[in-house]
């Protein structure tokens, strides 16, 4: 998982997150990563148009969006 956050800092690379909330909700976020440590990931949310952070135990699944969509969506 640290290589898939090093990418996104140093890339800009939009990832797709499944995140377990602290009110137990599961959200599903897109954000690019802006810092990491060993607790937690700080990251310029896309949905909230906000920094966060969020608590690296809490990640249920984090994947790269498809090349095609963030070049599409988050790019232009």
């Amino acid at each position: 998982m640290n290589g898939l956050f090093i990418r996104s800092m140093e890339e800009k690379i939009p990832l797709d997150m499944i995140y377990l909330a602290n009110n137990k909700e599961i959200t599903q976020r897109k954000l690019i990563i802006k810092e990491v440590n060993d607790e937690y990931i700080y990251a310029y949310c896309l949905l909230r148009k906000q920094f966060r952070s969020f608590k690296r135990e809490n990640i249920l699944s984090i994947m790269p969006i498809s090349e095609t969509h963030s070049m599409n969506h988050y790019l232009h």
